[in-house]
């Protein structure tokens, strides 16, 4: 059979374990030809009580794994519901299986794969025989209630006694006896169930045949017509009690499944408002299975007797590391990979095992949004990482090739034979030397310092520092009289590490000096700020370097931070664009932030905002370790020896 691209083939489910089979054939005919795999399971109000969660979710799995669609859709017939959606979606194929009733039932039209090819028209139905090895979903029986039947079967044999009590003072026909003992038999049925109300109907016979079915007082039974009201009876309460008893359970059945649907919801909406949700989640089943622990663990590593490992846990936990078979856990849920659920404190009722099977697709769905987080979190570091090590290459490419041609320019003028070059011309060729290696320097610097940034390698060294001295060392290489410096005498000190806040502030002035030249630059600061969110809410010290250019957009102020960004177009041989970056980096490492607002009466004010000092180092000591960790860190690189 050759299929079009366009086809798709519906695969009904049922719930059982050869729907496996199933889909296998449903996929393999769907890659045939490209077409599209939809499985499709109906639940019906007949059938929800034996729908395992567990199971469906594997299905659900089964069938994404086969790069198939999953859909679960409600109805009262499975079959007209299966060609509604086979319908719907324009299916040319339909794949049923076998019905586990006899095949005989098939003549009567009963089952339903016989209605669906009956019923499904121009589109083509394949009955897939079922897995003989397979075995049928057992049906969970919703109990009544071990007292509810104990009290049945004690009213069974009670209520027709009294009833033909009543009978005796009465004057009464068979029928009415018949009538009066099936009302009992209905009563049973209310309250104990089926059997129960089996056991109060053979005795009820008992009774009338005895006192009410000539001759009285005699088992024996003369007219036939009073055989046949008895066996009429048993056969109506027999039938009466199945309906009834039904009834009962589908009740409970329905007031479960809301009970159950209830305490997903609470489960659900508890772990939502925290930001670990699957923490949340084990957190809640406490109170809602009434266990003393939950956990969820994992096997370490091949083979899982080398230990186990704890993904979430809450409560007492006791033995969790020995897994679900060494623990103390009296409830092991299986959630795949490898991966359990362990409950502790109690052992999950046979009733509560949906509600327990539920949970774990939860907690299973929960795990995976985890996985989802970790790879995408490591993707975007990935591209991260490409795109900076692109914008190197870019830069190494273009701006570190400036300086290195000034420079390669003079020195080979200087070693060129036969030209004469007077001392002003060579002290130029030096000069020029001079400057582009010192660009060189910086740029090199810059490059290595965003490096460490991004790969989190800045490890400050924090201790009391001086406004007044950072500020001081930051300008010893500026030009006189181009920044203005106005602190406050009284501005406390910040905790911060030296090497980095000189880094830092020179950056930022350096910065300044270049898209705002001539505009004059003047460092300020505040003695004390609450700075918020920025330094967790303490005091804190502020620094302003304040410019008069033509500042930034609002717009722009964001992408401003980011690694080789310049304003507009700035001239390419000024830098890299990591002056800010590199400054940010660093401030944030020292716990503190690098803020940008806009000057009164234009231009732009950087804001560098530290946590004031405790007056004794935090992290480190001169002599232990360094503000930037990996080769080159040093002085030169903005840390500390």
């Amino acid at each position: 059979m050759c299929l079009m691209a366009t086809e798709r083939i519906v695969a009904g489910l049922k719930g059982g374990d050869d729907d496996e089979l199933l889909v296998r054939r449903a996929a393999r005919l769907a890659g045939r030809g490209g077409g599209e795999l939809l499985a499709v399971h109906v639940r019906t109000p007949s059938g929800t009580g034996g729908d395992s969660p567990r199971a469906l979710e594997d299905q659900r799995r089964a069938v994404a794994g086969l790069g198939g669609e999953y859909h679960a859709l409600a109805g009262n017939d499975v079959a007209q519901a299966l060609l509604d959606y086979a319908r719907s979606v324009q299916a040319t194929h339909i794949l049923v299986g076998q019905s586990r009733r006899q095949r005989i039932a098939g003549l009567f039209r009963g089952t339903v794969e016989a209605r669906v090819v009956r019923d499904a028209g121009d589109i083509d139905v394949q009955v897939v025989p079922r897995d003989p090895a397979a075995r049928p979903p057992r049906r969970v029986r919703t109990e009544l209630g071990r007292g509810r039947t104990l009290a049945g079967f004690a009213l069974a044999a009670i209520l027709p006694a009294g009833l033909q009590l009543l009978l005796a003072v009465l004057d009464h026909s068979v029928a009415t006896a018949v009538l009066v003992q099936l009302a009992g038999a209905v009563a049973v049925a209310l309250v104990g169930g089926l059997w129960p109300a089996v056991a109060g109907a053979l005795w009820s016979s008992l009774l009338v045949n005895y006192f009410s079915t000539p001759p009285v007082g005699d088992l024996a039974i003369h007219d036939p017509q009073d055989v046949l009201a008895l066996g009429v009876f048993v056969g109506v309460s027999v039938a009466v009690a199945g309906v009834v008893d039904g009834s009962a359970r589908r009740s409970k059945e329905a007031a479960l499944a809301r009970a159950e649907a209830a305490t997903l919801g609470d489960l659900a909406l508890g772990a939502s408002r925290s930001e670990d949700s699957l923490q949340a989640l084990l957190a809640e089943s406490l109170s809602v299975f009434g266990v003393s622990g939950a956990a969820v663990v994992t096997a370490a590593a091949d083979p899982p007797q080398q230990g186990w490992d704890l993904v979430a846990g809450t409560g007492d936990i006791p033995g969790w590391e020995k897994g679900p078979e060494g623990s103390a856990a009296r409830t092991a849920e299986e959630l795949g990979g490898r991966t359990w659920l362990l409950l502790f404190g109690r052992e999950i009722s046979r009733a509560e095992r949906r509600l327990v099977d539920a949970f774990g697709v939860h907690v299973q769905a929960l795990l995976e949004r985890r996985q989802l987080a970790a790879s995408r979190l490591e993707i975007s570091r990935l591209a991260e990482g490409n795109a900076m090590r692109t914008a190197i290459l870019r830069a190494v490419s273009h701006d570190l090739r400036t300086p290195l041609a000034g420079i390669k320019l003079a020195a080979g003028g200087l070693l060129q034979d036969g030209v004469g070059y007077g001392p002003e011309e060579r002290r130029e060729l030096l000069e020029t030397i001079d400057e582009c290696t010192d660009r060189l320097d910086g740029l090199v610097g810059n490059l290595l310092d965003m490096s460490r940034i991004t790969a989190q390698s800045v490890e400050p060294l924090l201790e009391p520092v001086w406004w007044r001295d950072a500020v001081d060392r930051a300008l010893r290489t500026c030009p006189a009289g181009t920044v203005t410096v106005a602190l406050p005498a009284n501005m406390p000190a910040v905790e911060a590490d030296p090497g980095l806040l000189e880094r830092a502030v020179a950056n930022v002035v350096e910065n300044a000096l270049k898209y705002a030249p001539g505009a004059g630059i003047t460092v300020s600061g505040t003695p004390v700020q609450l700075a918020g969110a920025a330094t967790g809410g303490h005091p804190a010290g502020e620094l302003r370097i304040i410019d008069h250019g033509p500042g930034v957009p609002a717009r722009k102020v964001v992408e401003m931070f980011q690694p080789f960004q310049r304003l507009g177009d700035a001239d390419q041989g000024t830098g890299i664009g990591l002056g800010l970056a590199v400054a940010q980096g660093f401030v944030q490492a020292m716990r503190g932030s690098l803020d940008a607002e806009e000057t009164p009466g234009g231009g732009l004010t950087m804001v560098i905002r530290l946590p004031l000092s405790t007056g004794s180092p935090v992290t480190g000591s001169p002599a232990t370790g360094s503000a930037l960790t990996g080769p080159g860190a040093g002085p030169a690189g903005g840390g500390r020896a």
